[in-house]
């Protein structure tokens, strides 16, 4: 059946609502029908849309930046029978071509909706929901949701979505490795959340912002009288996670004099105070993470070889944002979104926009396309879409200035 013979025993039009670029224009071109198409960015747009035309078919995103869908979903119902619900998940970079599905998908849908629905997603399933016109839209079972708070489905991120799920529920001691701004955080607190001890605290320690002469008594605390100051006792954070996980950033910067102590707590799971004989038992799982190749650091003799293995008991490798291409623009639009919750509306990104986005290297990762895209969002003012003149790189300019400064030191 071709995509506009789905729709050509109904009247009424086709309402899209997804702060996703890349899904509304998907779903606009499998339609590819003459049939009344508007988009909406998100919830309380589409329903002023719905309020005022004549619709027949809703996609929604169930990722809104303004509105749970669900009870989006609810109000629909209630306001509008007559329309179709089919929800989608913006976080999934398949195709959707809509009149191509296979005969085990289409199986599922009640054959009298047929000529009034799309028949189903090729690289998922539709499910209807008995109670409602819901269709529901959801990836093939080979695809692995993403961690808590991060986005992306490209092969490299599904990759560490499976094995950082096969880790979290064990005590094993994890260490992140990957450029800055990759999000080692977030994986460290996925890894707490989806393990046994996520009632419990995380609590985080950046080895390279603490003074060394502070940092042994904010990891392990100190006795009172420990040292001048020293007014009252201190309860380190390793034993303030105690029943939860503790996580170690910036590793590679931990002082020499510190990593024995450290080597010795993973062995045995006991801390002792700064000025202290007594031994505290504790259970703490550790999550470190790096920037550096610490391989490269114990080479030069900066951080012991028995603490490293200590630590990469289970390596985790993130790639960088280079290497996830197909991540980009779900992630800009991320960003956008979450901008919109503030500062509503929420622009676009136009075609050439988003051809720019997928081309840059990238050197800072995500941290740097947030920043990227917020500083579009200030400059495309009252824009409804982001063009390539708003976007601005300091990455580039830093390598730019860098040539600069290159030629002028040839020239003297």
């Amino acid at each position: 059946m071709p995509p506009a013979a789905v729709f050509s025993q109904a009247s009424g039009g086709v309402l899209i609502a997804s702060p996703s670029t890349f899904l509304r224009e998907q779903v606009v071109h499998s339609l590819n029908d003459a049939r009344p198409v508007q988009q909406a960015l998100g919830g309380a747009e589409a329903l002023v849309k719905l309020e005022t035309g004549n619709w027949q078919v809703l996609f929604l995103d169930r990722r809104l930046p303004d509105l749970d869908a669900e009870e989006l979903i609810e109000t629909i119902h209630r306001r509008f029978p007559d329309i179709e619900v089919v929800v989608l998940d913006s976080n999934s970079r398949h195709p959707l071509p809509l009149a191509t599905a296979s005969a085990d998908c289409t199986a599922q849908l009640d054959r009298a909706h047929l000529d009034r629905i799309p028949k189903a997603f090729a690289h998922g399933r539709v499910g209807r929901s008995s109670e409602n016109k819901t269709w529901r839209y959801s990836p093939g079972q080979s695809e692995i949701d993403p961690l808590p708070g991060m986005i992306g489905q490209s092969e490299a991120m599904q990759r560490l979505y499976r094995i950082t799920r096969l880790v979290a529920p064990r005590a094993t001691t994890v260490l992140i490795a990957g450029p800055t701004g990759t999000g080692k955080e977030l994986v460290a607190r996925a890894i707490h959340q989806l393990s046994t001890r996520a009632a419990r605290p995380f609590l985080v320690v950046n080895c390279a912002a603490i003074p060394e002469s502070l940092l042994e008594s904010e990891l392990f605390g100190h006795a009172r009288g420990a040292f001048t100051g020293a007014v009252q006792s201190h309860l380190g954070r390793i034993q303030a996670a105690q029943g939860g996980t503790l996580f170690l950033d910036e590793i590679g910067e931990l002082p020499m004099s510190l990593q024995a102590k450290l080597l010795r707590f993973l062995e045995h799971k006991e801390v002792q105070r700064l000025g202290s004989t007594d031994t505290v038992r504790v259970d703490v799982r550790v999550v470190a993470a790096t920037n550096a190749e610490l391989l490269q650091v114990v080479d030069a003799g900066k951080f012991r070889e028995d603490l490293y293995y200590r630590l990469a008991a289970f390596p985790l490798e993130l790639p960088s944002l280079a290497e996830r291409v197909e991540d980009i623009v779900p992630l800009a639009e991320h960003f956008l979104a979450l901008l919109a919750a503030v500062n509503l509306p929420c622009p676009s990104l136009s075609t050439e926009t988003i051809r720019i986005l997928e081309a840059h290297s990238w050197p800072g990762n995500v941290r740097e396309l947030q920043h990227v895209i917020e500083c579009a969002s200030i400059l495309a003012e009252d824009s409804d879409s982001i063009r390539p003149e708003h976007l601005y790189f300091p990455s580039a300019r830093r390598s730019w200035q860098a040539k600069k400064d290159g030629i002028g030191r040839s020239e003297v």
